[in-house]
C-alpha cells in the first residue's frame, strides 16, 4: 500500500494533549504582549521537549496561525452546539456574545498575526467564510421560528458587532459590545403587528 493510500491515522491522546496545551500557552503569551516570544520558551511552559514543538508546529508562523485557527474553530463549533441547547434566538444571542470573545482573542494576537510571512489575507479571507456559515445557520433558525425579522441578513449582524471591536480601545469594551449584542437582538424582532 502507497503512503497516499494508507489512511490517516488519528493523533494520540498525549500528542494531541500536548498540542492543545502548546496552543494555550502560546496564547497566555500572546495575550500577555509577548509576540517574539522564543519557541523554545513555549516549549518550557508547555512541559514538553522542543522537538514536540516542532512536531505540531514546525515554524513560528504555524503556531501563530495555529493559534488563531483554534479560536476560530472554537467559534464555528459552537454554533450547532448552541443550536441543540438553547431557542434559536437564545442560540444566536449566545454566539454573538462568544463572537465578541473571538474578537478580543483576534486583536490579542494581531500584531503577531501581521509578522506571518505569507500575510493575513487569505487566512481572514478563510475565517470570513467559517464565520458567515455559522451565523447565516443560527439566523436562519431564529428566521424560522418567528423570532427575529425575515428582513435581517446575516452579515450585518456580524459587521455591527465587528464594527465596536474597531472601536475598542479602552478596557472594558466587550462588555459593552455584548450589550450590544442584546440591543441587536431587540431590534432584529419580528414586528407582531
Amino acid at each position: 500500500m502507497t503512503d497516499e493510500k494508507k489512511p490517516r491515522r488519528r493523533p494520540r491522546s498525549d500528542g494531541q494533549r500536548n498540542r492543545e496545551n502548546l496552543l494555550k500557552v502560546a496564547k497566555a503569551a500572546f495575550t500577555a504582549g509577548e509576540i517574539d516570544i522564543p519557541l523554545d520558551e513555549v516549549a518550557r511552559r508547555a512541559a514538553v521537549g522542543i522537538g514536540t514543538l516542532y512536531r505540531h508546529f514546525p515554524n513560528r508562523d504555524a503556531l501563530i496561525e495555529a493559534v488563531y485557527r483554534a479560536e476560530l474553530d472554537r467559534l464555528a463549533d459552537a454554533a450547532p452546539v448552541l443550536a441543540t441547547q438553547h431557542p434559536p434566538v437564545e442560540a444566536l444571542r449566545a454566539w454573538m456574545r462568544l463572537f465578541v470573545d473571538y474578537i478580543a482573542a483576534k486583536q490579542v494576537i494581531a500584531p503577531a498575526l501581521n509578522g506571518l510571512m505569507g500575510g493575513t489575507s487569505a487566512l481572514y479571507a478563510q475565517s470570513g467564510t467559517v464565520l458567515q456559515n455559522a451565523i447565516e445557520k443560527l439566523v436562519a433558525a431564529a428566521v424560522a421560528s418567528r423570532d427575529i425579522s425575515t428582513e435581517i441578513e446575516p452579515l450585518d449582524l456580524l459587521r455591527a458587532l465587528a464594527g465596536v471591536s474597531n472601536y475598542a480601545a479602552g478596557p472594558g469594551w466587550e462588555t459593552s459590545a455584548k450589550r450590544l449584542v442584546d440591543i441587536l437582538i431587540a431590534g432584529s424582532r419580528a414586528s407582531t403587528s
